[in-house]
């Protein structure tokens, strides 16, 4: 799921981040109406011993997204918790706040989506985070939104079912959004919302692959995933 992405300088600037990231909740829920009634109970996921089995195909590749948008939600919900948001400017509370509800709205996509099919809710650890600081809680939101957009992009090419590429389509098309709002706040009215560490000579967005994006999200998940079923 490679996208040509031209670099304006300064798309994202102060006074359109809202308008910006609006477009996110209005694709996810455009996207629902494919995918709601999509799940079989026959692809129901095997319980482990210990840690969550994702499962194989293009319900194992939703489990994949679905597992990543748990992390995200998880932290951007910490976040409105923590000393950062609670001294932050009036704009950063309401993008994080936007960030929030979007993260919030993908993972009770997925979970509902998948059924019964649906991996069980992982547990998190973000106590390399901290959370009362501005720098810390960027720069891990700007790992987060990166490493979703390019696991989507990595993942796009497995996936078999036209509904799903659509949605997966939209979904990263949101995550991409979040990233370069989160790059903005960090070098406000610079092009680094697309730096040269997320786009090649090409003008491609990097993709990573399940066990790239996995091993990184390792650091802050502590339930097991188990992903030997997903294509390589």
């Amino acid at each position: 799921m490679k996208n040509e992405l031209i670099k304006p300088k300064g798309l994202v600037t102060n006074t359109n981040r809202r308008n910006f990231l609006k477009f996110g909740t209005m694709s996810v829920a455009g996207a629902g109406l494919l995918l709601m009634g999509c799940n079989d109970d026959d692809d129901m996921m095997p319980p482990m011993m210990e840690g969550v089995s994702l499962g194989s195909g293009d319900i194992g590749i939703l489990n994949y997204a679905y597992a990543l948008e748990q992390l995200e939600a998880a932290f951007y919900a910490t976040v409105l918790t923590g000393g950062y948001f609670a001294n932050a400017s009036a704009e950063e509370k309401t993008i994080m706040g936007d960030l929030e509800k979007h993260e919030r709205a993908h993972r009770e996509f997925f979970k509902a989506a998948l059924g019964s099919a649906a991996i069980a809710d992982l547990e998190v650890d973000f106590s390399s985070i901290d959370f009362n600081s501005r720098t810390s809680v960027l720069g891990a939101a700007k790992t987060f939104e990166d490493l979703g957009v390019a696991a989507y992009n990595g993942a796009g090419q497995f996936i078999e079912n036209v509904d799903y590429l659509v949605i997966a389509g939209k979904i990263v098309s949101v995550e991409a959004r979040h990233a370069a709002a989160i790059r903005d706040l960090i070098n406000p009215g610079s092009d680094d919302f697309a730096g040269d560490d997320l786009i090649d000579a090409n003008g491609l967005e990097r993709t990573l692959n399940f066990t790239d994006v996995l091993t990184a999200a390792s650091t802050y998940v502590k339930t097991p995933i188990d992903f030997s079923q997903l294509p390589s």
